[in-house]
């Protein structure tokens, strides 16, 4: 299906391209923040199993779950606030423009950073700035990064996403802050402008994964998020490339 917007822009709805990580019920998922893997587990009650396998009549599990710790969730400035607002409140619009980024972080001590030096040009006319770190490889579909220092934004980069107006970041990394700062957490605070100039409006996704075969480049995003009425939520970020003309 090809839609057009009233500027002409034509999108391809045939071709997207999912960035989200599957949860899975085993040891290959990905994590962070020292959770063990996620458990996917058949309701056991009064003799009554839901499992087809061992008998019942159909499958029935709970999944226990850590949407911070277990693959790629979209979160609002709930997850640093006293009081716990929602993603699923706050997120209304689900459709954005979106550019694509490969980004190499920079060795500063025994850091690797991702600082303003790293960043090619950005669009004039995009919502959503999407980050593939280099390099790209499939061990981030499965990475246990708990106590392992990813990479992380410095906090000059704030000044190029509120330059260009940028109300979405998604990223390939567990966190856009350090692994281990203490909690300060700066650069969520900066992003929401919390506590001084909440924006409730912005999102922060971690835990994607684009693929090699994505180019660096302008596409429609389609922010899917889960309805849970929580800071975080698994989701679904889908890209659709724009038509050339």
């Amino acid at each position: 299906m090809i839609f057009q917007d009233n500027k002409g822009n034509k999108v391809d709805f045939n071709n997207g391209f999912d960035l989200s990580i599957p949860l899975s019920n085993d040891e290959r998922n990905p994590r962070a923040w020292y959770v063990n893997a996620p458990k996917f587990e058949p309701v056991r009650s009064n003799g009554w199993i839901g499992a087809v396998a061992e008998g019942g009549s159909v499958n029935f599990r709970a999944i226990f779950f850590n949407p911070h710790g277990h693959g790629t969730h979209t979160e609002c400035l709930g997850h640093i606030t006293k009081e716990i607002h929602s993603i699923n409140e706050h997120l209304q619009n689900w459709f954005f423009k979106a550019q694509v980024i490969s980004i190499k972080p920079i060795q500063i001590n025994n850091d690797l950073v991702i600082t303003p030096a790293c960043f090619p040009v950005l669009d004039d006319n995009i919502e959503a700035l999407i980050v593939r770190t280099l390099p790209n490889d499939n061990s981030k579909l499965s990475k246990n990064y708990s106590d392992s220092n990813p990479p992380y934004f410095s906090t000059e980069c704030l000044a190029i996403l509120e330059e260009k107006n940028i109300a979405h970041l998604l990223i390939d990394l567990p966190s856009v802050d350090r692994e281990k700062d203490d909690g300060k957490l700066a650069f969520h605070h900066g992003f929401w402008q919390v506590p001084d100039n909440p924006q409730f409006h912005k999102t922060i996704t971690e835990f994607i994964f684009v693929p090699d075969h994505v180019t660096d480049d302008i596409y429609l995003l389609n922010l899917q998020v889960a309805p849970f009425e929580n800071d975080a939520s698994p989701s679904r970020p889908v890209i659709f490339p724009f038509l050339k003309e």
